[in-house]
């Protein structure tokens, strides 16, 4: 069906992508934060990963294996990352933030030292949610002043 004026290229019973993959093989972006300050942000991507069965420490030591074994993270390999918070859910309200999401930093912190913690389903993550891995302490202090540097 189309209009004249404006075509619709769109399905209106098509799921949304967030949920149309199974919780066993969904896609995440893992931003890693190296400098808050600066916004060097690099995403990782993974593909067909399990949020039924991994739980947040799983997910922590996965992105840490690759972030010291690939050569395009080496500028990457000297933070010492602790903490991982959710930075957006797809299809849902996005932070005005560029670097990380100051808000929910109750709910949306996981537990990366707990190996036998909640899993990652438990944590609302779906197909397609973005995640920060950073440094706990940077991020404190770039909360309590968040002034942008330029090179």
């Amino acid at each position: 069906m189309t209009n004249a004026t404006h075509p619709i290229d769109y399905d209106l019973e098509e799921p949304l992508t967030s949920n149309a993959r199974p919780l066993t093989n969904v896609t995440l972006t893992i931003r890693l934060i190296k400098s808050f300050p600066y916004r060097n942000v690099k995403n990782i991507i993974l593909q067909n990963y399990n949020l039924e069965t991994k739980t947040a420490h799983d997910l922590f030591e996965d992105v840490l294996k690759r972030v010291q074994t690939e050569g395009s993270l080496r500028p990457y390999r000297n933070v010492n990352y602790d903490t991982m918070k959710i930075y957006t859910h797809a299809h849902k309200s996005k932070t005005i933030n560029l670097v990380i999401n100051f808000d929910h930093d109750e709910d949306w912190t996981l537990d990366v030292e707990n190996a036998n913690g909640k899993k990652l389903s438990e944590y609302d993550i779906e197909n397609e949610t973005e995640i920060s891995l950073f440094n706990n302490k940077d991020y404190i202090e770039f909360k309590a002043n968040p002034i942008e540097k330029w090179l």
